[in-house]
């Protein structure tokens, strides 16, 4: 039962990842490699402030501004300096390396002896991972009703559709470059966030825990995406939560069948290409199935429509 709760309460804020990488990744529809820095950014500002005296909740807030900070220097060199979006993720993600050390002063640091958001007393006072359970649920539910929010407002259309077709946007007087820019800060806010509440968790922070983390906000869309198939906006925003949750489950699941935790980065991306097979796997079936009967798609088509 403890297993299944911590699957669940990790789920819901690593869910904060995926969200985040969501607005770039499926909405502008470009690799934004900035995840891999912001994420330990997050951490290492939230844990540093923390153990300075910082309240754990101004800490947190800290975490998503400079997160939106490293994501706005990516916009940056990509609107204005015309540096390739991939490349420029990859310059920010590197330079946030040197500055996670600068701001830590070393390469981890823990968070024993303070108190942190799940350090509360109504939390503490919860079943074992109860409380990752219950502050997962209730950062999501607010982050995921803005962003629906939000994407329903002129704003936020404006931010769809120059994913969508930034020429034809371009054509109605939007500013594209301000929404990418906008997507980019907002994103990498809140997976900042999520490396701030993960490093809290956990009770430490480490200037290499970003590693590989594009992996996993990947894994947590497209296995709710496979899963729950096609859906609205807002509905998708909640699957990629899912999502994560039913990951974190397929983890459990493999340290359960004897693998090493040193595996789970390869085990993160097996199972992301294998969800990004399915579809083409799935349409390779169905015509195969369809020659196997001696009909061709296009009869098949025809007799399906009579």
């Amino acid at each position: 039962m403890n297993l299944i709760t911590s699957a669940i309460g990790q789920g819901l804020l690593w869910g904060l990842l995926g969200v985040g990488l969501f607005l770039t990744f499926r909405i502008l529809d470009f690799p934004d490699m900035t995840v891999e820095g912001t994420f330990p950014l997050g951490a290492a500002v939230s844990v540093t402030a923390i153990t300075h005296g910082v309240d754990p909740l101004l800490a947190t807030v800290l975490a998503f501004g400079v997160g939106m900070l490293a994501g706005l220097t990516t916009g940056l060199l990509y609107t204005k300096g015309k540096i390739p979006i991939l490349l420029a993720g990859i310059l920010v993600m590197t330079a946030c390396y040197s500055i996670n050390l600068r701001i830590m002063g070393t390469s981890n640091v823990s968070l024993l002896g303070h108190h942190t958001l799940f350090s509360g007393a109504f939390l503490t006072a919860l079943p074992p991972f109860f409380d990752s359970v219950l502050l997962g649920l209730l950062i999501i539910t607010v982050v995921v009703a803005l962003l629906a929010l939000f994407l329903q407002t002129e704003l936020g259309q404006a931010f769809i559709a120059t994913g969508d077709n930034e020429k034809m946007a371009k054509s109605l007087g939007i500013h594209t470059d301000q929404m990418k820019n906008l997507g980019l800060m907002v994103s990498n806010g809140l997976i900042a966030v999520s490396g701030a509440l993960i490093a809290q968790s956990d009770g430490y922070s480490d200037v290499n825990m970003g590693i590989g983390i594009i992996v996993i906000g990947l894994a947590s869309i497209i296995i709710g995406e496979v899963v729950f198939g096609e859906l609205t906006m807002n509905q998708r925003l909640v699957a990629v939560v899912c999502g994560s949750i039913i990951y974190r489950f397929v983890l459990l699941l493999v340290l359960k069948a004897g693998f090493n935790t040193n595996d789970l980065n390869l085990i993160s991306s097996l199972v992301l290409a294998l969800c990004l097979m399915l579809p083409t796997l799935r349409q390779k079936l169905r015509l195969s199935n369809i020659v196997r009967r001696g009909l061709s798609p296009i009869s098949q088509e025809r007799d399906s429509n009579e």
